[in-house]
């Protein structure tokens, strides 16, 4: 009951008997599929055609795959591509010929995003231009203390570069409502002419954590913006240690209770208060940097306070430290 064969062709008796082409030499298959011209085939019980040019193997299940692989048949029938040498990939997917992506850890290598804010155009200007030929992307600027929160909200930065005198809004107002903020709030480093300004004293014991003044050096300005962004305070002792003493006895809502520090604790805060880094107070008390992290971080929590800055006016007010 075979159908018809085309000439040039040693065929076998078929039982599923469709037509083969012509040119061909076969094996006889109680399957009998029909064959494409010019192969040489042996009989597979899953029975798939497969192309002309092609070396398989028997193996497990497995997709059909891309061009230039060799592979292992799939015994569920999946055609083959011409001249393939391949590995199954797992659980099926296939593969793009050439494509190499790795997304690496999240956040690895990025730079912190920074909203710059002041009135002067050319202040943003010129920190801008500094801080993004350093890789540090500055997301928005802020002509007053309004448009810096909006920024704030709408951009998520992690550090705020915030004129502490811009007209509207001052700097000090919006730091106030970026600190009062229910989400997570940015570092933010105050701009200053002057530094022994009140509004910046203020706005460092609204939880700002440090000042620059405006003609800073980039590499002083690339190195703050690196340092707060990390979670430190940006504390310049000279200065610092001047701004807070002449204006920490003017306030008038009581200070911190340091009763619940301990004395080491209290020793601490005492050194950190002259401006003292984490190596410098593990040197002077024969501390390992970690156990001084491990106090510092113990004396904000037990006081309340957002970072060292803080801590220093805290020292201050307490009478601590005396000027």
């Amino acid at each position: 009951m075979g159908p018809s064969e085309s000439p040039a062709m040693t065929t076998a008796p078929s039982l599923r008997g469709p037509s083969e082409s012509p040119g061909m030499t076969t094996v006889p298959d109680p399957s009998g599929p029909g064959e494409s011209p010019g192969t040489t085939t042996v009989p597979d019980p899953s029975g798939p055609s497969e192309s002309p040019g092609m070396t398989t193997v028997p193996g497990p299940s497995g997709p059909s795959e891309s061009p230039g692989m060799t592979t292992a048949s799939p015994p569920r029938g999946q055609g083959e591509s011409p001249g393939m040498t391949t590995a199954s990939p797992p659980r099926g997917q296939g593969q793009s010929p050439g494509v190499i992506t790795d997304y690496g850890p999240a956040g690895v290598g990025a730079g912190p995003r920074v909203v710059v804010a002041d009135d002067q155009a050319l202040v943003r200007a010129g920190f801008r231009m500094i801080l993004t030929a350093d890789g540090i992307d500055v997301v928005a600027e802020a002509t007053n203390g309004a448009e810096a929160v909006d920024a704030v909200r709408r951009h998520r930065p992690d550090v705020v570069l915030m004129d502490i005198r811009m007209p509207g809004t001052d700097g000090l107002a919006a730091t106030r409502q970026i600190m009062a903020g229910a989400d997570a709030t940015p570092r933010i480093i105050i701009l200053t002419t002057f530094d022994l300004d009140h509004y910046v004293y203020a706005a460092l014991t609204a939880g700002a954590s440090g000042f620059l003044l405006k003609d800073v050096t980039p590499e002083h300005l690339v190195g703050a913006v690196r340092l707060v962004r990390d979670g430190d305070a940006l504390l310049a002792p000279s200065i610092t240690r001047r701004l807070v003493e002449r204006f920490a006895r003017g306030e008038t809502e009581p200070p911190p209770d340091l009763a619940g520090l301990t004395k080491r604790e209290l020793e601490v805060l005492a050194l950190l208060a002259q401006g003292l880094s984490n190596a410098e107070l593990a040197a002077r008390l024969y501390l390992s940097e970690a156990t001084v992290k491990t106090h510092v971080a113990r004396i904000l929590g037990k006081l309340g306070l957002r970072d060292r800055v803080q801590a220093v006016v805290a020292a201050y007010r307490t009478g601590l430290v005396t000027p």
